[in-house]
């Protein structure tokens, strides 16, 4: 039953089904986070610019914090937590194959923008698996990175492509 003022949302998230009611100016971003305890997902910027709270939404990155949760009601989200989902399976260590890359590359330093260029770049590698390096960096453009920089990170999303691209 919802409350005056509020909706019913029931979404899938990393597998697991949540359903609350919540006010209709909810942010995704707050939602996963405060009610399906998805911690993967950050806060950066707030509007859109940074990447770090990117999400999976049916299978299309999406920024939660520019997103309103009823919007996502009836959705399947991936989280970083969920990235064997969208990336392959996990090792013996529990790290899919883009984080090992990551790892491998030294592509993270405080991690606060990762779990966003993870689920973005499991994506993006699903719809172009042997990208050329203008292509990763185009695909990065949506993403801010101020500990590690773009090198290591393309570096890492060549490896996990298996491209050595031009």
């Amino acid at each position: 039953m919802t409350g005056v003022g509020t909706n019913r949302v029931a979404i899938i998230v990393d597998g697991r089904a949540v359903a609350a009611d919540v006010e209709p100016r909810t942010l995704l971003a707050d939602f996963l986070r405060d009610t399906c305890g998805a911690v993967a997902v950050h806060i950066g910027c707030g509007e859109g610019t940074c990447g770090a709270c990117t999400v999976a939404l049916d299978g299309i990155a999406v920024r939660s914090c520019l997103m309103l949760a009823v919007q996502a009601d009836g959705g399947t989200i991936v989280t970083a937590a969920g990235l064997a989902a969208l990336d392959g399976p996990p090792d013996a260590q529990n790290l899919t194959p883009l984080q090992l890359a990551f790892r491998a590359h030294h592509a993270l330093q405080c991690g606060f923008c990762t779990p966003g260029i993870l689920v973005a770049t499991a994506l993006f590698l699903r719809a172009n698996p042997h990208p050329t390096r203008a292509e990763i960096v185009d695909h990065l453009s949506g993403h801010l990175c101020r500990c590690t920089g773009n090198v290591p990170i393309i570096a890492a999303i060549e490896a996990a492509a298996g491209a050595t691209a031009p």
